[in-house]
């Protein structure tokens, strides 16, 4: 579904990535790992076209989307819940899922409805704005404005950061359900305990490079990667 290879991409002179290779097949979960600072999310910005690869090719169902404008890469059926949610402030919970409505696959699955029954919290505060949500609530209504572009692959940046325990694991026991339901997703995220519970596969990023691709399985199973790759 996804394919990326050999990605590098700047800000202005400066290098973050420098050899980013990843894929992503139907129905699969993919983490994106690695510490702060080594190209996670300067990589799913040159997914989404909001940076500019100088050099690499990423290709969503075949097709090439490296030099593609963003709206255009999202219409090809990727929908972006940003690191810092990003939501729409004057726009109320409703406006802003319709906002983004779409039919990315040809089903529409996904609908205010749906949204509503996977985060019951926001059917109760349809009728607030966004600057009148708590943070949770806030990553929950990036989530259902993601879902309501009904789309092939759902990427996440930074998925669970600043939220409270309880308001994580309902996150959690989101994506655990659209996992079940075959939903592709590609996430970031630092807990990697609760990300091995439930992800395919693992990519790290090290200094703008990915230097480790493996299954759950085999995360878990060599302690030594997390502490080299992972532990600050």
């Amino acid at each position: 579904m996804l394919s990326v290879r050999n990605l590098q991409t700047s800000y202005g002179a400066a290098q973050v990535l420098f050899d980013v290779s990843l894929d992503i097949a139907a129905g699969e979960v993919v983490t994106l790992l690695g510490r702060n600072g080594m190209g996670k999310t300067t990589t799913i910005k040159s997914i989404m076209g909001l940076l500019r690869p100088h050099s690499g090719e990423i290709r969503f169902d075949g097709t090439p989307v490296t030099r593609l404008a963003p709206f255009k890469i999202a219409q090809t059926g990727i929908g972006l819940v940003p690191e810092g949610r990003q939501i729409f402030p004057t726009l109320t919970v409703e406006e802003n899922l319709v906002a983004t409505a779409a039919s990315r696959t040809g089903k529409r699955r996904w609908t205010l409805d749906a949204v509503y029954e996977l985060f019951p919290r926001l059917r109760e505060r349809r009728s607030n704005l966004g600057t009148q949500l708590s943070g949770g609530e806030q990553q929950m209504l990036a989530i259902g404005r993601a879902l309501m572009t009904n789309p092939k692959l759902l990427i996440l940046d930074e998925a669970t950061e600043g939220l409270a325990p309880l308001i994580r694991a309902e996150i959690w026991s989101c994506l655990k359900r659209l996992r079940d339901e075959r939903q592709s997703i590609l996430v970031i995220d630092k807990n990697v305990d609760v990300l091995s519970s439930f992800a395919d596969r693992h990519v790290i990023i090290e200094k703008g490079r990915s230097v480790w691709t493996g299954t759950s399985a085999e995360l878990v199973a060599d302690p030594g990667i997390k502490e080299r790759y992972l532990h600050v």
